[in-house]
């Protein structure tokens, strides 16, 4: 009964969170992305490692939610936008972004299988999926290590019990 009960918010949890996040005023978001991001990166940002994006935009769309976002690097701080031109995106749905930055799971299988899409800026995109790679749980700030962790095991389980809901590809449908 639990196990079905986790396959189930597993699935359809970023549903759930589709009207929230589209009814959460964007300067709202900006905020808490803008202090995330800059908790997460603070060292990447100190030892000069994002200075690939200073005057470019990276896009991030979490499809099954229904958030995108634009990040770059002006005067040493990352910044979010809600539109701009983006050199490169990033797209994929929200568990699978969860498992990869908490490192269950490798970007590259998901962009081969298809469920992250990479578009634009190939050299750009390089750089941004490196820096996935090279997120080290250790050095994230500990309530957001555990957070994520718990959520990514809780994901993980779900979708083990249940491996016909895994995440579809692009262009696939039900």
């Amino acid at each position: 009964m639990l196990e079905k009960l986790r396959t189930n918010l597993v699935r359809l949890g970023p549903a759930l969170l589709r009207q929230p996040v589209k009814l959460t005023p964007f300067a709202l978001k900006r905020k808490v992305l803008e202090q995330v991001l800059s908790w997460q990166f603070r060292q990447a940002l100190e030892e000069g490692e994002l200075d690939f994006l200073e005057g470019r935009w990276l896009s991030i769309e979490v499809r099954d939610i229904g958030l995108q976002w634009f990040t770059s690097l002006q005067a040493n701080q990352l910044v979010v936008r809600e539109q701009a031109e983006a050199d490169v995106s990033f797209i994929a749905d929200a568990n699978d972004l969860l498992m990869v930055a908490a490192r269950k799971q490798d970007p590259d299988t998901l962009f081969f299988q298809r469920r992250l899409v990479i578009e634009g800026d190939t050299e750009l995109g390089l750089y941004v999926k490196n820096l996935m790679d090279a997120i080290e749980l250790d050095a994230m700030p500990k309530p957001l290590r555990v957070l994520l962790l718990q959520l990514a095991d809780f994901v993980e389980a779900g979708l083990e019990n249940a491996p016909a809901i895994k995440q579809t590809s692009v262009g696939e449908t039900c």
